[in-house]
C-alpha cells in the first residue's frame, strides 16, 4: 500500500476514532469528502485509489476538485468550505508522520476558505408557528406523534439529530421538567419545558408506552425516525399550513428554520443572548449573534430610542472657482 493509503488509515482509525473520538456525524462527513476526493484524482490520473500518493493531491489537484464541487456537483460554497475543512484535517495529521513531504502539504493547507454570502437567518413568526402545529390530524397516531415533535422542537430548539435521538427516558415530566440530549460535540444539554409541552409530551408518553431506551419519537413499526423523513414531513405540513397562514409560502421550512424560531422567541422576550447560547447548545456566543441581525424589532427600539439628527437638506455650493470647476467635472 501507498503512503497515502496507510496514511488515510491511520487519521481514521487513530486520530479520528481513538484520539478525537468524533461523533458519528462528523466520521461520515469525513469519510464521504475523502471517497470524493479520491474518485476524483482516481479518473483523473487514471489511477485505482489505492496506488494515488500524496504527491498525487497536491494543491492544483485539491484546487480542481473543489471547483468540481461546485461546478459539477452543485454544492454551496458552505458545503465546499466544509470539504476543504476534512481534507486540511487530513493533510495536518500527514505532516506530523511523513516530513519528506512537506513541500506538498504545506501548498494544500495554504487552500483558503472561500467567502461567501451571509444572508439573515430564517424563522417562523407566532401565527405561522400556530398554523403549523395545527396541521397534525389528532386523530391519527402519526398526527399525534408529529403535533409533539414539532411543538418540541420549536419550544426547546433542539437540533434534528437531537431530536431523532431522544429516548423516552431523556423526557422529565414531574417537578421541574425538562429534555435532556446528548448534543453536537457530546455536550450534555437539559433544556426546561413550558407548561403546555409538559401536557403534550405527558398525553404523548402515555400512548407511546415504550421502554426507557426506546425511541421518543418512532415510527409506526417502532424504529428511529431518519432525519429525510422528518424534512419530507415537515414539508408537507408547511404546504398544508400555507392555506390558512399564506406567508409561509415565502419561506423554505426546514427542521433548522424551527431551532431559529426557538431562538427568535427568546430573544423577542428579553432573554439575553448569553443565555440563549446555553439553550441552544452554542459553543461560542459570537454564534447567538446571527440573531441579533435578523430581528428588526430590536432595531428599531434601539432606534425609537436615538435623538433625531437636525440637519437642513440643500446642495453643496463650493465658493472658490477652481473647486467650482472640478466638482462640475
Amino acid at each position: 500500500m501507498t503512503t497515502l493509503a496507510t496514511t488515510l488509515q491511520m487519521f481514521f482509525s487513530d486520530r479520528l476514532i481513538r484520539q478525537r473520538q468524533v461523533s458519528p456525524n462528523t466520521l461520515q462527513a469525513y469519510r464521504d469528502t475523502l471517497r470524493l476526493l479520491l474518485v476524483f484524482a482516481s479518473e483523473r490520473y487514471s489511477k485505482v485509489p489505492a496506488k494515488l500518493d500524496i504527491d498525487d493531491l497536491d494543491s492544483p489537484l485539491i484546487g480542481a476538485f473543489l471547483d468540481h464541487l461546485e461546478r459539477d456537483r452543485k454544492n454551496s460554497v458552505r458545503t465546499r468550505n466544509a470539504r476543504l475543512a476534512a481534507i486540511r484535517s487530513l493533510f495536518r495529521y500527514a505532516a506530523l508522520r511523513h516530513p519528506e513531504h512537506a513541500a506538498t502539504i504545506e501548498r494544500v493547507l495554504a487552500i483558503p476558505p472561500k467567502r461567501f454570502e451571509r444572508r439573515l437567518v430564517t424563522y417562523l413568526s407566532e401565527a405561522e408557528i400556530r398554523a403549523l402545529l395545527a396541521t397534525p390530524n389528532r386523530t391519527t397516531w402519526t398526527g399525534r406523534r408529529d403535533m409533539a415533535l414539532f411543538g418540541l422542537a420549536v419550544q426547546t430548539g433542539l437540533r434534528a439529530s437531537e431530536l431523532i435521538g431522544l429516548r423516552c427516558s431523556d423526557v422529565h415530566l414531574g417537578s421541574g421538567a425538562h429534555v435532556g440530549c446528548n448534543g453536537k460535540g457530546r455536550k450534555e444539554r437539559v433544556t426546561p419545558l413550558t407548561s403546555n409541552t409538559v401536557a403534550v409530551l405527558r398525553a404523548w408518553l402515555a400512548e407511546r408506552a415504550g421502554q426507557p431506551g426506546d425511541p421518543l419519537f418512532p415510527t409506526q413499526s417502532g424504529r428511529t425516525l431518519s432525519r429525510d423523513a422528518l424534512e419530507r414531513r415537515l414539508a408537507g405540513y408547511v404546504e398544508d399550513a400555507t392555506a390558512v397562514c399564506p406567508s409561509l409560502a415565502c419561506k423554505r421550512v426546514t427542521l433548522h428554520v424551527l431551532r431559529h424560531s426557538a431562538a427568535m422567541r427568546l430573544l423577542q422576550a428579553g432573554i439575553d443572548t448569553s443565555v440563549i447560547a446555553l439553550w441552544l447548545g452554542h459553543e461560542q456566543i459570537e454564534t447567538t449573534q446571527i440573531y441579533l441581525h435578523a430581528d428588526l424589532g430590536i432595531k428599531e427600539r434601539a432606534l425609537a430610542k436615538t435623538a433625531p439628527i437636525e440637519t437642513r437638506s440643500g446642495r453643496f455650493r463650493p465658493s472658490d472657482r477652481l473647486l467650482a470647476f472640478l466638482d462640475a467635472l
